[in-house]
């Protein structure tokens, strides 16, 4: 089952990739400043794409472990 393991391998990346994009973004809006109102709605946006990558991530590495099991 190695194509498991290398389709989970590319989820997980993914995943982190996203994870990298989310807290870029954050510390863009925290550095940003400005309407705490503006920055808090972003942030709750943010929230969405940051449980996405954290969602893919896991599948990924699900995927990685029962690759190795089987």
């Amino acid at each position: 089952m190695d194509f498991l393991i290398y389709i989970g391998g590319a989820f997980t990346l993914i995943g982190l990739i996203g994870l990298g994009y989310c807290i870029k973004m954050a510390v863009a809006i925290k550095r940003e400043g400005g309407d705490a109102k503006d920055a808090s709605k972003r942030l709750r946006s943010l929230v969405a794409w940051n449980m996405g990558a954290m969602g893919m991530s896991s599948i990924g590495l699900a995927m990685i472990v029962v690759g190795l099991i089987l």
